[in-house]
């Protein structure tokens, strides 16, 4: 029988490129609906209402999706 066990610096490199990838792309979601929510303060008028949507959406999507993707990598 082969011992299957990643030796302990490859799991932490594993998993500091896994949660580094996951700050990022938290950052990055929030920061599109950020954008996305500045575009429709531009357009609709609503100024800081359209800011405020892409935040209150953003953080729940992007823990969301985050938490599919972690599962999906068998993380959690």
């Amino acid at each position: 029988m082969e011992n299957k066990e990643e030796s302990p610096i490859k799991q932490a490199v594993k998993a500091f490129s896994v949660l580094g990838g996951v700050g990022i792309y938290f950052v990055v979601f929030v920061g599109i609906c950020i954008f996305l929510g500045d575009l429709a303060d531009e357009r609709l008028g609503i100024s800081p209402g359209g800011k405020f949507v892409g935040i209150v959406i953003g953080f729940p999507g992007a823990i969301y999706t985050l938490y599919r993707q972690l599962k999906s990598m068998k993380i959690i």
